[in-house]
């Protein structure tokens, strides 16, 4: 199998025929074997029954509704191309973009080729929190990428191998991938107007996706070694517990002040066992992650 088209669907009922129908039309112009993975994440629209009479596809059904990311991990797992390609059943994503993307990531040689929707057909509040969280994640991120919400992205399969996705990660995936040292490049893409259907995008999913990213920061800088974040918060608190403890006696013995009605030695006690309980959480997740079988390094795939 050359490409695995995988495509997360919850209540698009509307949408799946004329996607697959552009997708096959995308496929036969690239001219390889394909093979497109329809992933209902738990619809209640009737997008099973659909998917169902559509070929070629294989549909998965989750048990219920698990989010895009699992979706999107679930599909690329049961995939059986050497390339990825995933999009969204909404068609918003145009499949027409496919083959230059394929032609980009081989002729670039590159590992990941994500779209980049430069003309968004989005609701005014959609792009205000995409534009804010792109600046976000400029800061805690840095994957080098205009548009992480486009899930229009093809990838070699090899980048997923020792990849588990969880939370709202679809939308980091090239920032993991650049760290682990694949090469992502980034096209600008055809974006649509939804015409069916309702978008599953709300607060909610946004809040996640911003403590992910948070998440993330925190694994990029400190997920081999947590002792040099944790243990220098810690000799921090608890120096600094030191200190004002050692003040407060200080001042107590030589009658500046009265400490009877005062918070001021409890907060250093606090200090004290907190930067204490942080350090040896620091060691333990060190001796933890050294014992551990997660890698830290990853090699290239015999061409």
């Amino acid at each position: 199998m050359h490409i695995s088209f995988v495509i997360p669907v919850v209540n698009e009922r509307e949408n799946v025929a004329q996607l697959h129908a552009e997708i096959v039309a995308a496929a036969k112009k690239i001219g390889k074997t394909y093979e497109i993975i329809f992933v209902d994440d738990g619809s209640t629209d009737g997008t099973q029954k659909e998917i169902q009479k559509l070929k070629p596809v294989r549909l998965l059904e989750m048990r219920r509704n698990f989010g895009q990311t699992a979706a999107l991990d679930a599909g690329i797992k049961a995939a059986q191309g050497e390339f990825l390609v995933t999009l969204d059943g909404d068609l918003q994503n145009d499949p027409a973009d496919v083959p230059a993307m394929l032609k980009m990531l081989q002729d670039e040689q590159l590992d990941v080729v994500c779209g980049w929707r430069f003309q968004r057909h989005d609701s005014f509040t959609k792009r205000f929190i995409s534009a804010g969280a792109r600046k976000f994640r400029g800061i805690l991120v840095e994957d080098g990428i205009h548009d992480s919400g486009c899930t229009l992205r093809v990838y070699k399969k090899e980048a997923f191998d020792d990849l588990d996705l969880r939370g709202e990660m679809h939308r980091f995936i090239p920032a993991i991938l650049k760290w682990r040292g694949f090469k992502i490049g980034e096209m600008k893409v055809n974006h649509r107007p939804r015409i069916h259907g309702r978008t599953k995008y709300d607060m909610k999913r946004t809040v996640k996706g911003f403590l992910d990213m948070l998440s993330l920061w925190f694994f990029r800088k400190y997920a081999n070694r947590p002792l040099h974040f944790l243990g220098a918060v810690g000799l921090g608190c608890f120096a600094l517990g030191v200190a004002l403890g050692g003040y407060l006696a200080v001042g107590r013995l030589l009658g500046w002040f009265g400490l009877s009605q005062s918070i001021w030695p409890l907060t250093a006690v606090f200090l004290v066992l907190f930067g204490m309980q942080m350090f040896v959480s620091g060691l333990i997740m060190d001796l933890v992650m050294t014992s551990s079988r997660a890698k830290n390094y990853f090699t290239k795939k015999n061409s």
